[in-house]
């Protein structure tokens, strides 16, 4: 499964099309700094009326691990604004630019402790700080809200998955990104029986590149260890909702009703658990 070719953008923008009256252009924030390289966190502020501290949810991008960048997330993060979050895609470092995945994963555990500890400034509630995963990024949003975080730190409070890469461990691509090192500690699969945060998943049935089975065997270990996980399948449909079962790596066709369906179902778990309201 190399998903390094996928043009994530093209699911992302097409979930744009929702969001009828757009937001502000997001304030660039520094997150961390690694080396001379400093990774900028794009914070959406909330545009409904509701009061208080906000739930936030941080958007990780897809892309294989190696392609991609935060504003693939823009149209999910106006949306996500919309309801009431404080919605921040997140960049993380890529193995084109000489570093593993779990470079990316400790990128992405710092994500979510920089939200915390600026939580008060942002305006946001640090008990409610979700992950919003798209293929790849579905796989560091879920490994890091199952305890792979280095040093314990914590991740996510509740997990939005979309195509979300969950079997690693067994993914021939992601071995070869790994270099060598056992890529079965941050597989979320192998950490499903971990006690973690409620989750969806909006899946294709006919996605080749994060197959459904994946998806379906993590709820199934999620939810008999207590967990909360469930599943919005699309027939027919492939990767990141695509009509293009013949190849989805590239040249997207998302099905636009079942985009709009997925992101309803996902917005109908934000809301039953007190991180959204809708307009």
């Amino acid at each position: 499964m190399k998903l390094a070719a996928i043009a994530m953008g093209l699911w992302l923008s097409a979930g744009a099309v929702q969001a009828q009256t757009p937001t502000p252009t997001p304030r660039l924030e520094t997150y961390k700094t690694v080396g001379d390289q400093t990774l900028k966190a794009h914070v959406f502020a909330a545009t409904n009326q509701a009061s208080g501290r906000r739930a936030a949810v941080l958007l990780f991008h897809g892309g294989g691990w190696t392609d991609g960048e935060a504003e693939w997330t823009y149209g999910r993060a106006r949306m996500l604004a919309a309801l009431g979050l404080v919605a921040i895609p997140i960049e993380y470092r890529l193995t084109r630019e000489g570093v593993s995945p779990l470079d990316a994963l400790a990128d992405t555990c710092d994500a979510f402790a920089w939200t915390r500890a600026q939580a008060k400034r942002l305006g946001v509630d640090p008990r409610r700080v979700a992950g919003y995963g798209i293929s790849a990024g579905g796989q560091l949003t879920a490994a890091a809200g199952l305890g792979a975080c280095p040093g314990k730190r914590r991740g996510p409070d509740l997990m939005l998955l979309l195509s979300p890469a969950l079997d690693v461990a067994e993914d021939g691509w992601f071995r070869k990104l790994m270099a060598g090192k056992d890529p079965a500690p941050v597989s979320p699969l192998a950490l499903a029986d971990r006690r973690g945060p409620p989750t969806a998943i909006v899946q294709g049935e006919a996605d080749t590149l994060t197959p459904l089975k994946s998806a379906e065997a993590f709820c199934e270990r999620r939810k008999t260890a207590g967990g909360v996980c469930e599943i919005h399948r699309y027939p027919g449909l492939g990767h990141l909702l695509t009509r293009n079962i013949g190849n989805q790596e590239s040249n997207f066709d998302i099905d636009p009703q079942a985009s709009r369906d997925g992101f309803a179902k996902l917005e109908a778990f934000l809301v039953a658990r007190g991180y959204a309201h809708r307009p």
